[in-house]
């Protein structure tokens, strides 16, 4: 008898149907659906008239096939029954190999990135990494005391928390005090000048960063990442990001008698690395008239008059090397 499984091709063609119903009334079969009906059991070769069929009754058959079905189903029923022996087998896979976990989230919107940051900082018990490369404005004063009593509960807990600024931060009163009150809480500070990534790091397992994937989204939507070799990728740019940083305590002596801020170092050090004053606006998010109005009180210091002059004092100037 003809198997059930027929790659997805009906069990009985149309044709087949039609010439079954000539062999029944006994005319002349059409040869091309007779093969189908033999191989279903349903005709017959006549053995006393060569070329004719005899044609069989066709509940017998269904019940043959039905047999042969419930047959099978059976069969993979039982071989379905033993597949959870097979996965039990990622007992003895798993413990040699690791494994990132779920991946990653978008994070639509800012009081989606909150939500889901926050509770995590609270539950914080050995990392709270931070880098913050905005520019320093002024902010709620309430939710900025917020923000630092979270950061020394995590520090009571016995976390360590490191905190990555912009080194204009430091040139901003409100922002200075708000970092100055963090070291006294136990936090280690140290600033940066140029562009960097904004993110957070908690206990190794969970990165925060900007969104650079969805296009036209919300700003400071994100991302939040738990893939285990990414998170931990992250870990190794921030330390690197730290090292060439300047703690917050040095800072004043670093900068002391300085002729340019640290907003107008980050724009030379753009120029410098070939950008124009427009795209060095972007990288550092400063609108452009900020840049030229910048670059304007550098000249009128130095007592130049223009950009080039600018540029070949910074080129042997010592402070190249400041945040």
């Amino acid at each position: 008898m003809k198997e059930l499984e027929r790659n997805g091709q009906p069990l009985l063609a149309e044709t087949a149907a039609e010439t079954y119903r000539a062999v029944s009334a006994g005319a002349p079969p059409d040869e091309n659906g007779v093969a189908d009906l033999v191989d279903l059991g349903l005709v017959a070769a006549d053995p006393y008239h060569p070329g004719s069929y005899i044609a069989h009754d066709p509940r017998a058959v269904a019940q043959n096939l039905m047999t042969v079905a419930l047959a099978d189903l059976s069969a993979a029923v039982d071989r379905i029954g033993q597949i959870p022996a097979v996965e039990a087998l990622a007992a003895d896979y798993d413990p040699h190999r690791w494994y990132g976990g779920p991946g990653s989230e978008y994070l639509g919107t800012p009081s989606l990135m909150n939500a889901r940051i926050l509770p995590l900082t609270d539950a914080a018990t050995v990392e709270v990494y931070s880098s913050q490369p905005g520019e320093p404005a002024d902010r709620d004063p309430e939710i900025l005391r917020a923000g630092a009593d979270r950061t020394a509960a995590a520090c009571r807990r016995g976390a360590r928390v490191r905190s990555l600024y912009n080194a204009r931060a430091h040139e901003h009163p409100q922002t200075r005090e708000h970092i100055d009150g963090l070291v006294v809480a136990g936090v280690e500070v140290r600033a940066i000048g140029g562009p960097f990534p904004r993110l957070v790091l908690l206990d190794r397992a969970h990165l925060f960063i900007d969104n650079l994937v969805v296009e036209g989204a919300q700003a400071h939507s994100g991302w939040h990442v738990s893939d285990r070799a990414a998170v931990m990728w992250a870990r190794m740019v921030f330390e690197l990001m730290w090292d060439r940083a300047t703690p917050w305590q040095a800072l004043d002596r670093a900068t002391g008698g300085a002729v340019t801020t640290a907003r107008q170092r980050a724009i030379l050090q753009e120029l410098e690395a070939g950008y124009s004053q427009q795209q060095a606006g972007r990288r550092l998010a400063l609108a452009e008239s900020t840049v030229t109005k910048d670059l304007t009180r550098l000249r009128d210091r130095l007592g130049v008059r223009t950009l080039y002059q600018v540029m070949a004092w910074w080129g042997r100037s010592p402070e190249r090397d400041l945040p």
